[in-house]
C-alpha cells in the first residue's frame, strides 16, 4: 500500500512537473512570437516611412503637399517610443490627405516613376496594417497566458510586464482601399 501511494504521488509530481514545463516553455515561445512581430511591425512603419519620403521627395507633388508630407514622415522616424503611436498616427492622415486629392492617380499614372511609387505606397500601407493587426493579436495572447493562476502563482513569466498593444490610425487611402 505505502509503495503504492509513494509511485501514485510520485507520477502526480512527475506529470504537474511536465505540465509547469510545458506552460512555461509555451509562454516562452509566446514571448518570441510577440519580439518578432514587434520587429515585423517596426520594419513596416521604417518602410512605409521611407515610400513615404520619397514620395515627398519624388516631386510628383506641390512643394506644399511634400513639405506637409516629408514633414509627417520625419516626425514618425525621429520619434521615440512614447511619441511614436502618435506620430505614425499623423503619418497615416497625412498620407490620407495626400493620396485622396482628387486626381492624384491620374496625375502620378502620367509620370514614369509614378505609378511605381504608388504601388510600392500601396504595398506599405497594406504591410503596416497587417503587421499592426498581427502585432496586436500576439500581445492579446500573450496578455492572457501571462494572467492566468499558474503563471501568476509560479511566475512563469519572471518579471516581464504585460506587453502593450499599437494602436495608430492606420486606415488606408481612400484610393488605396478601393483597389
Amino acid at each position: 500500500m505505502t509503495t503504492t501511494l509513494v509511485l501514485v504521488v510520485g507520477a502526480i509530481v512527475v506529470l504537474l512537473a511536465v505540465y509547469i514545463s510545458w506552460r512555461a516553455g509555451r509562454l516562452d515561445r509566446m514571448h518570441i512570437r510577440l519580439e518578432l512581430a514587434r520587429e515585423s511591425l517596426d520594419a513596416a512603419l521604417v518602410r512605409r516611412t521611407a515610400v513615404s519620403l520619397e514620395l515627398a521627395a519624388s516631386r510628383l507633388l506641390d512643394p506644399a503637399t511634400s513639405l506637409v508630407l516629408a514633414a509627417a514622415a520625419h516626425e514618425a522616424r525621429t520619434a521615440g517610443p512614447e511619441e511614436r503611436e502618435h506620430a505614425e498616427s499623423d503619418l497615416s492622415r497625412s498620407l490620407r490627405a495626400v493620396v485622396d486629392q482628387e486626381r492624384f492617380r491620374d496625375r502620378l499614372a502620367d509620370t514614369p516613376a509614378g505609378s511605381d511609387l504608388l504601388e510600392e505606397l500601396d504595398a506599405a500601407v497594406a504591410k503596416v496594417l497587417y503587421s499592426r493587426r498581427f502585432y496586436n493579436n500576439a500581445v492579446g495572447v500573450t496578455r492572457t497566458a501571462q494572467r492566468r493562476w499558474l503563471a501568476r502563482t509560479l511566475r512563469l513569466a519572471g518579471h516581464t510586464e504585460y506587453p502593450d498593444f499599437f494602436e495608430i490610425d492606420d486606415a488606408p487611402p481612400k484610393v488605396l482601399a478601393a483597389e
